[in-house]
Protein backbone atom coordinates (compact mmCIF):
# COMPACT_ATOMS: atom_id res chain seq x y z
CA UNK A 1 0.00 0.00 0.00
CA UNK A 2 1.46 3.39 -1.00
CA UNK A 3 1.20 5.78 1.93
CA UNK A 4 4.14 8.10 1.33
CA UNK A 5 1.77 11.08 1.18
CA UNK A 6 0.64 10.27 4.72
CA UNK A 7 4.14 9.71 6.07
CA UNK A 8 5.36 13.02 4.68
CA UNK A 9 2.79 15.06 6.57
CA UNK A 10 3.22 13.02 9.74
CA UNK A 11 6.99 13.63 9.57
CA UNK A 12 6.34 17.36 9.28
CA UNK A 13 4.21 17.26 12.41
CA UNK A 14 7.00 15.46 14.29
CA UNK A 15 9.56 18.04 13.13
CA UNK A 16 7.30 20.79 14.44
CA UNK A 17 6.97 19.01 17.83
CA UNK A 18 3.22 18.96 17.10
CA UNK A 19 2.67 15.23 16.56
CA UNK A 20 -0.52 14.14 18.33
CA UNK A 21 -0.90 10.78 20.05
CA UNK A 22 -3.62 9.19 22.10
CA UNK A 23 -2.59 8.76 25.73
CA UNK A 24 -4.11 7.12 28.75
CA UNK A 25 -4.06 9.06 32.03
CA UNK A 26 -1.39 7.92 34.45
CA UNK A 27 -2.90 5.82 37.26
CA UNK A 28 -3.36 7.90 40.39
CA UNK A 29 -2.55 11.23 38.72
CA UNK A 30 -4.46 14.30 39.89
CA UNK A 31 -6.89 15.37 37.18
CA UNK A 32 -6.12 18.90 36.01
CA UNK A 33 -7.05 18.36 32.37
CA UNK A 34 -10.54 16.91 31.90
CA UNK A 35 -13.68 18.97 31.30
CA UNK A 36 -15.50 17.07 34.05
CA UNK A 37 -15.78 20.29 36.07
CA UNK A 38 -18.23 18.97 38.67
CA UNK A 39 -17.02 15.36 38.76
CA UNK A 40 -20.33 14.03 37.46
CA UNK A 41 -18.77 11.76 34.85
CA UNK A 42 -17.40 9.56 37.64
CA UNK A 43 -20.18 10.28 40.11
CA UNK A 44 -21.93 7.48 41.98
CA UNK A 45 -24.96 9.75 42.28
CA UNK A 46 -25.21 10.06 38.50
CA UNK A 47 -24.81 6.30 38.05
CA UNK A 48 -27.55 5.68 40.61
CA UNK A 49 -29.80 8.24 38.93
CA UNK A 50 -29.33 6.60 35.54
CA UNK A 51 -30.04 3.16 37.02
CA UNK A 52 -33.22 4.40 38.70
CA UNK A 53 -34.50 6.04 35.52
CA UNK A 54 -33.79 2.98 33.39
CA UNK A 55 -35.52 0.67 35.84
CA UNK A 56 -38.68 2.72 35.51
CA UNK A 57 -39.17 2.19 31.78
CA UNK A 58 -38.17 -0.16 28.97
CA UNK A 59 -34.92 0.76 27.29
CA UNK A 60 -32.45 -0.32 24.66
CA UNK A 61 -28.72 0.24 24.27
CA UNK A 62 -29.31 1.18 20.62
CA UNK A 63 -31.93 3.44 19.10
CA UNK A 64 -32.24 1.38 15.87
CA UNK A 65 -32.17 4.30 13.45
CA UNK A 66 -32.24 8.01 12.77
CA UNK A 67 -34.87 10.20 14.43
CA UNK A 68 -36.78 10.55 11.15
CA UNK A 69 -37.01 6.79 10.72
CA UNK A 70 -37.07 4.22 13.54
CA UNK A 71 -34.96 6.13 16.07
CA UNK A 72 -37.45 8.56 17.56
CA UNK A 73 -39.12 7.73 20.89
CA UNK A 74 -41.14 9.45 23.58
CA UNK A 75 -38.34 9.82 26.12
CA UNK A 76 -36.04 11.78 23.83
CA UNK A 77 -38.84 14.22 23.05
CA UNK A 78 -39.63 14.52 26.76
CA UNK A 79 -35.95 15.26 27.42
CA UNK A 80 -35.98 17.98 24.77
CA UNK A 81 -38.99 19.60 26.44
CA UNK A 82 -37.29 19.37 29.84
CA UNK A 83 -34.13 21.00 28.46
CA UNK A 84 -36.08 23.79 26.80
CA UNK A 85 -37.95 24.49 30.04
CA UNK A 86 -34.79 24.51 32.18
CA UNK A 87 -32.97 26.80 29.76
CA UNK A 88 -36.02 29.02 29.22
CA UNK A 89 -36.22 28.42 25.50
CA UNK A 90 -39.10 27.85 23.12
CA UNK A 91 -37.83 24.44 21.99
CA UNK A 92 -34.81 22.17 21.88
CA UNK A 93 -33.38 19.57 19.53
CA UNK A 94 -30.91 16.96 20.79
CA UNK A 95 -27.82 16.13 18.75
CA UNK A 96 -25.31 13.34 19.31
CA UNK A 97 -22.50 15.73 20.30
CA UNK A 98 -21.61 19.41 20.52
CA UNK A 99 -19.62 19.00 17.32
CA UNK A 100 -22.66 17.59 15.49
CA UNK A 101 -24.87 20.36 16.87
CA UNK A 102 -22.61 23.19 15.70
CA UNK A 103 -21.93 21.52 12.38
CA UNK A 104 -25.62 20.98 11.75
CA UNK A 105 -26.71 24.44 12.89
CA UNK A 106 -24.19 26.54 10.98
CA UNK A 107 -24.20 24.47 7.81
CA UNK A 108 -28.00 24.52 7.53
CA UNK A 109 -29.35 27.86 8.70
CA UNK A 110 -27.29 30.64 7.00
CA UNK A 111 -28.02 30.80 3.26
CA UNK A 112 -26.32 32.21 0.18
CA UNK A 113 -26.20 36.00 0.50
CA UNK A 114 -26.19 35.86 4.31
CA UNK A 115 -23.26 36.79 6.55
CA UNK A 116 -21.75 34.92 9.50
CA UNK A 117 -19.52 36.96 11.81
CA UNK A 118 -17.64 34.89 14.35
CA UNK A 119 -15.12 35.44 17.11
CA UNK A 120 -11.64 34.51 15.89
CA UNK A 121 -11.26 32.05 18.79
CA UNK A 122 -14.51 30.23 18.04
CA UNK A 123 -14.49 26.43 18.34
CA UNK A 124 -13.42 24.23 15.42
CA UNK A 125 -16.89 22.66 15.20
CA UNK A 126 -18.40 26.06 14.39
CA UNK A 127 -15.66 26.81 11.87
CA UNK A 128 -16.36 23.49 10.17
CA UNK A 129 -20.09 24.26 10.07
CA UNK A 130 -19.34 27.67 8.56
CA UNK A 131 -17.17 26.05 5.87
CA UNK A 132 -20.16 23.93 4.83
CA UNK A 133 -22.47 26.93 4.76
CA UNK A 134 -23.28 28.88 1.59
CA UNK A 135 -23.05 32.17 3.48
CA UNK A 136 -20.05 34.50 3.49
CA UNK A 137 -18.16 34.58 6.77
CA UNK A 138 -15.77 36.94 8.55
CA UNK A 139 -14.03 36.72 11.91
CA UNK A 140 -13.68 39.57 14.37
CA UNK A 141 -10.86 40.05 16.86
CA UNK A 142 -11.43 38.11 20.06
CA UNK A 143 -13.96 39.88 22.31
CA UNK A 144 -13.29 43.13 20.40
CA UNK A 145 -16.54 45.07 20.17
CA UNK A 146 -15.13 47.77 17.88
CA UNK A 147 -13.99 45.17 15.36
CA UNK A 148 -17.37 43.43 15.60
CA UNK A 149 -19.07 46.74 14.74
CA UNK A 150 -16.84 47.15 11.67
CA UNK A 151 -17.86 43.70 10.44
CA UNK A 152 -21.54 44.31 11.18
CA UNK A 153 -21.52 47.55 9.19
CA UNK A 154 -20.50 45.68 6.03
CA UNK A 155 -22.67 42.57 6.48
CA UNK A 156 -25.40 41.66 4.02
CA UNK A 157 -28.46 39.42 4.06
CA UNK A 158 -29.41 37.71 7.30
CA UNK A 159 -26.60 38.35 9.75
CA UNK A 160 -25.45 35.74 12.28
CA UNK A 161 -23.01 36.50 15.09
CA UNK A 162 -21.36 33.45 16.66
CA UNK A 163 -19.58 33.48 20.02
CA UNK A 164 -18.81 31.17 22.91
CA UNK A 165 -19.92 32.20 26.38
CA UNK A 166 -16.72 30.67 27.82
CA UNK A 167 -13.81 30.09 25.46
CA UNK A 168 -12.39 26.61 25.67
CA UNK A 169 -8.70 27.42 25.15
CA UNK A 170 -8.47 30.80 26.93
CA UNK A 171 -11.09 30.36 29.67
CA UNK A 172 -12.38 33.92 29.38
CA UNK A 173 -15.98 34.98 28.86
CA UNK A 174 -17.59 36.85 26.00
CA UNK A 175 -18.97 40.36 26.76
CA UNK A 176 -22.43 39.00 26.02
CA UNK A 177 -24.49 41.99 27.12
CA UNK A 178 -22.63 44.30 24.78
CA UNK A 179 -22.66 41.79 21.93
CA UNK A 180 -26.40 41.22 22.35
CA UNK A 181 -26.99 44.98 22.24
CA UNK A 182 -25.00 45.26 19.01
CA UNK A 183 -26.93 42.37 17.49
CA UNK A 184 -30.19 44.14 18.30
CA UNK A 185 -28.86 47.40 16.83
CA UNK A 186 -27.81 45.75 13.57
CA UNK A 187 -30.70 43.23 13.42
CA UNK A 188 -28.28 40.31 13.69
CA UNK A 189 -29.05 36.81 14.97
CA UNK A 190 -26.96 35.94 18.03
CA UNK A 191 -25.78 32.33 18.42
CA UNK A 192 -24.03 31.37 21.67
CA UNK A 193 -22.12 28.15 22.32
CA UNK A 194 -22.51 27.45 26.06
CA UNK A 195 -20.42 24.25 26.12
CA UNK A 196 -18.04 25.35 28.87
CA UNK A 197 -20.60 27.37 30.84
CA UNK A 198 -23.34 24.76 31.18
CA UNK A 199 -23.33 23.34 34.71
CA UNK A 200 -20.77 25.85 35.96
CA UNK A 201 -21.95 29.41 35.30
CA UNK A 202 -25.10 30.69 36.98
CA UNK A 203 -26.80 29.90 40.27
CA UNK A 204 -27.99 26.55 38.92
CA UNK A 205 -25.35 26.06 36.24
CA UNK A 206 -27.80 27.29 33.62
CA UNK A 207 -25.12 29.12 31.66
CA UNK A 208 -24.01 32.69 31.05
CA UNK A 209 -26.92 33.59 28.77
CA UNK A 210 -29.50 32.95 31.48
CA UNK A 211 -27.32 34.38 34.22
CA UNK A 212 -27.40 37.65 32.26
CA UNK A 213 -31.09 37.18 31.31
CA UNK A 214 -30.27 37.28 27.60
CA UNK A 215 -32.17 34.18 26.50
CA UNK A 216 -34.68 36.29 24.54
CA UNK A 217 -31.78 38.02 22.75
CA UNK A 218 -30.43 34.75 21.33
CA UNK A 219 -31.49 33.24 18.03
CA UNK A 220 -29.91 29.95 19.12
CA UNK A 221 -27.88 28.44 21.93
CA UNK A 222 -25.87 25.23 21.93
CA UNK A 223 -25.59 23.54 25.32
CA UNK A 224 -23.42 20.43 25.34
CA UNK A 225 -23.40 17.62 27.86
CA UNK A 226 -19.85 16.28 27.56
CA UNK A 227 -18.29 18.77 29.99
CA UNK A 228 -19.74 19.65 33.40
CA UNK A 229 -22.96 17.73 32.68
CA UNK A 230 -20.85 14.57 32.73
CA UNK A 231 -22.42 12.61 29.88
CA UNK A 232 -22.77 12.95 26.10
CA UNK A 233 -24.75 14.82 23.49
CA UNK A 234 -25.93 18.40 23.01
CA UNK A 235 -29.07 20.43 22.51
CA UNK A 236 -29.74 23.32 20.16
CA UNK A 237 -32.12 25.73 21.86
CA UNK A 238 -34.27 28.21 19.96
CA UNK A 239 -37.79 28.72 18.66
CA UNK A 240 -40.11 25.89 17.56
CA UNK A 241 -39.58 27.19 14.01
CA UNK A 242 -35.81 26.72 14.34
CA UNK A 243 -36.37 23.20 15.63
CA UNK A 244 -38.57 22.36 12.64
CA UNK A 245 -36.02 23.88 10.26
CA UNK A 246 -33.17 21.79 11.68
CA UNK A 247 -35.23 18.61 11.53
CA UNK A 248 -35.76 19.31 7.83
CA UNK A 249 -32.37 20.67 6.75
CA UNK A 250 -29.63 19.82 9.29
CA UNK A 251 -27.68 16.92 7.79
CA UNK A 252 -25.81 16.00 10.99
CA UNK A 253 -29.21 15.49 12.62
CA UNK A 254 -31.02 13.84 9.69
CA UNK A 255 -28.40 11.33 8.62
CA UNK A 256 -27.21 9.84 11.90
CA UNK A 257 -28.48 7.23 14.32
CA UNK A 258 -30.22 8.81 17.30
CA UNK A 259 -28.82 8.72 20.83
CA UNK A 260 -30.14 5.61 22.62
CA UNK A 261 -32.30 5.71 25.76
CA UNK A 262 -29.28 4.93 27.96
CA UNK A 263 -27.69 8.22 26.84
CA UNK A 264 -30.93 10.13 27.42
CA UNK A 265 -31.13 8.66 30.93
CA UNK A 266 -27.70 10.11 31.71
CA UNK A 267 -28.71 13.56 30.44
CA UNK A 268 -31.94 13.58 32.45
CA UNK A 269 -30.22 12.24 35.59
CA UNK A 270 -27.53 14.91 35.38
CA UNK A 271 -30.08 17.70 35.00
CA UNK A 272 -31.73 16.36 38.15
CA UNK A 273 -28.39 16.75 39.97
CA UNK A 274 -26.17 19.60 38.82
CA UNK A 275 -28.61 22.50 39.33
CA UNK A 276 -28.46 21.75 43.06
CA UNK A 277 -24.67 21.36 43.34
CA UNK A 278 -24.24 24.80 44.91
CA UNK A 279 -21.46 23.82 47.31
CA UNK A 280 -19.49 22.18 44.47
CA UNK A 281 -19.62 25.41 42.45
CA UNK A 282 -18.66 27.46 45.51
CA UNK A 283 -15.64 25.22 46.15
CA UNK A 284 -14.67 25.47 42.50
CA UNK A 285 -14.78 29.27 42.71
CA UNK A 286 -12.54 29.17 45.79
CA UNK A 287 -10.02 26.96 43.97
CA UNK A 288 -9.95 29.33 41.00
CA UNK A 289 -9.24 32.33 43.26
CA UNK A 290 -6.54 30.43 45.14
CA UNK A 291 -4.84 29.22 41.98
CA UNK A 292 -4.77 32.67 40.39
CA UNK A 293 -3.13 34.16 43.46
CA UNK A 294 -0.56 31.37 43.54
CA UNK A 295 0.55 31.79 39.91
CA UNK A 296 0.45 35.60 39.85
CA UNK A 297 4.15 35.71 39.01
CA UNK A 298 3.70 33.56 35.89
CA UNK A 299 2.52 34.50 32.42
CA UNK A 300 -1.20 33.65 32.46
CA UNK A 301 -4.40 34.63 30.72
CA UNK A 302 -7.14 36.24 32.79
CA UNK A 303 -9.94 33.81 33.56
CA UNK A 304 -12.57 33.49 36.28
CA UNK A 305 -13.60 30.06 35.03
CA UNK A 306 -12.24 26.55 35.72
CA UNK A 307 -10.09 26.85 32.57
CA UNK A 308 -6.77 28.42 33.58
CA UNK A 309 -3.92 29.09 31.15
CA UNK A 310 -0.18 29.32 31.77
CA UNK A 311 1.58 30.54 28.63
CA UNK A 312 4.70 28.56 27.73
CA UNK A 313 5.77 29.64 24.20
CA UNK A 314 7.09 26.92 21.92
CA UNK A 315 5.78 23.42 21.28
CA UNK A 316 8.85 21.66 22.64
CA UNK A 317 9.06 23.73 25.84
CA UNK A 318 5.35 23.29 26.49
CA UNK A 319 5.44 19.56 25.88
CA UNK A 320 8.48 19.16 28.19
CA UNK A 321 6.88 21.13 31.00
CA UNK A 322 3.67 19.10 30.75
CA UNK A 323 5.69 15.88 30.84
CA UNK A 324 7.49 17.07 33.96
CA UNK A 325 4.20 17.81 35.72
CA UNK A 326 2.80 14.45 34.69
CA UNK A 327 5.87 12.74 36.13
CA UNK A 328 5.03 14.47 39.40
CA UNK A 329 1.54 12.95 39.36
CA UNK A 330 -0.23 16.07 38.06
CA UNK A 331 -2.21 15.39 34.89
CA UNK A 332 -1.75 18.65 32.97
CA UNK A 333 -1.81 18.66 29.18
CA UNK A 334 0.07 20.77 26.66
CA UNK A 335 -1.86 22.75 24.05
CA UNK A 336 0.36 23.18 21.02
CA UNK A 337 0.44 24.98 17.71
CA UNK A 338 -1.56 24.59 15.41
CA UNK A 339 -4.40 24.20 17.94
CA UNK A 340 -3.40 27.65 19.23
CA UNK A 341 -1.42 30.37 17.37
CA UNK A 342 2.35 30.08 17.25
CA UNK A 343 3.86 31.74 20.30
CA UNK A 344 0.66 31.18 22.30
CA UNK A 345 1.39 27.56 23.27
CA UNK A 346 0.24 26.83 26.77
CA UNK A 347 -0.63 24.58 29.62
CA UNK A 348 -4.41 24.38 29.77
CA UNK A 349 -5.12 23.72 33.43
CA UNK A 350 -8.62 22.70 34.41
CA UNK A 351 -9.81 22.93 38.00
CA UNK A 352 -12.63 20.74 39.30
CA UNK A 353 -14.92 20.71 42.30
CA UNK A 354 -13.33 17.39 43.35
CA UNK A 355 -9.80 18.87 43.46
CA UNK A 356 -8.56 19.77 46.93
CA UNK A 357 -6.70 22.89 48.05
CA UNK A 358 -3.69 20.66 48.79
CA UNK A 359 -3.68 19.32 45.23
CA UNK A 360 -3.87 22.83 43.83
CA UNK A 361 -1.00 23.90 46.12
CA UNK A 362 1.10 21.02 44.71
CA UNK A 363 0.38 22.24 41.21
CA UNK A 364 1.20 25.87 42.04
CA UNK A 365 4.50 24.88 43.65
CA UNK A 366 5.51 22.74 40.67
CA UNK A 367 4.65 25.49 38.19
CA UNK A 368 6.46 28.26 40.07
CA UNK A 369 9.57 26.14 40.61
CA UNK A 370 9.88 25.39 36.92
CA UNK A 371 9.03 28.86 35.63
Amino acid sequence: MKEDFLLKQLAQRQEQHAFRQLRLPAPGAVDFCSNDYLGLAHSAALQEGVHTLLQARPYMHGSTGSRLLAGNYAWIEEAESMLATFHQSGAGLIYNSGYDANLGLFSAVPQKGDTIIYDQLIHASIRDGIRLSKAQAFSFLHNDLDDLVKKLQHATGNIFVAVESVYSMDGDMAPLKEIAALCEQYSAHLIVDEAHATGVVGAKGEGLVQQLQLQQACFARVNTFGKAVGCHGAVVLGSPHLRDFLINFSRSFIYTTALPPTAIAAIVASYELFPYMHSAREHLTALITHFRKGVASLSTLYSETPIQVVLTPGNEATRNLAASLQSAGLDVRAILHPTVPKGKERLRIVLHSFNTMEEVDRLIKALVQQA
